[in-house]
């Protein structure tokens, strides 16, 4: 796979406020397989002043967003792998646990996230994530995504909006 991420690779259209690429007052998250380990995503992000639940320090909302979108997509590539197709399936989020594990600085730079699935079953994925700040584990997640079918709200998700 080349460097493009996931979400302009397989969601160039997708307005998700986290990770769609055409949101432009998203987050916009850029989800990479990890060169080191290719069952492993990475994801740098860049927060910005209004991010920020209090002086210097990310909001938890803004974590869960950054963990859910970024371990959704984790999960969508797995599927997408072990089904052997050449597109992802459209995911929901069917579960997510987020927990604090100290504050996040947010202006020393980019925070990372990495996530992993451990455990998949036909339509659905277990995936853990962490997010990172200065190389310290700032905030940790779990979460089960689910593809969805047609019929489903969610379904062609990341496709542009039908008029």
């Amino acid at each position: 796979m080349s460097d493009q991420s996931l979400q302009d690779r397989y969601g160039p259209e997708s307005i998700c406020f986290g990770c769609g690429p055409a949101n432009r007052q998203g987050l916009r998250i850029k989800s990479r397989l990890a060169p080191d380990n290719p069952d492993e995503t990475i994801c740098d992000w860049t927060p910005e002043k209004h991010h920020e639940a209090f002086e210097g320090f990310l909001s938890g909302g803004i974590i869960g967003t950054l963990l859910d979108c970024h371990c959704n997509w984790t999960a969508a590539y797995h599927l997408m792998k072990k089904a052997g197709e050449s597109q992802v399936p459209f995911t929901v989020t069917a579960d997510y646990t987020i927990t604090m594990k100290k504050p996040t600085p947010a202006r020393h730079g980019p925070v990372q996230m990495r996530a992993h699935v451990i455990e998949s079953s036909g339509d659905r994925a277990v995936v853990e994530g962490t997010l990172s700040a200065g190389g310290t584990v700032t905030a940790t997640c779990r979460g089960t995504f689910v593809a969805v079918k047609p019929g489903h709200p969610a379904f062609e998700r990341w496709k542009a909006e039908k008029a």
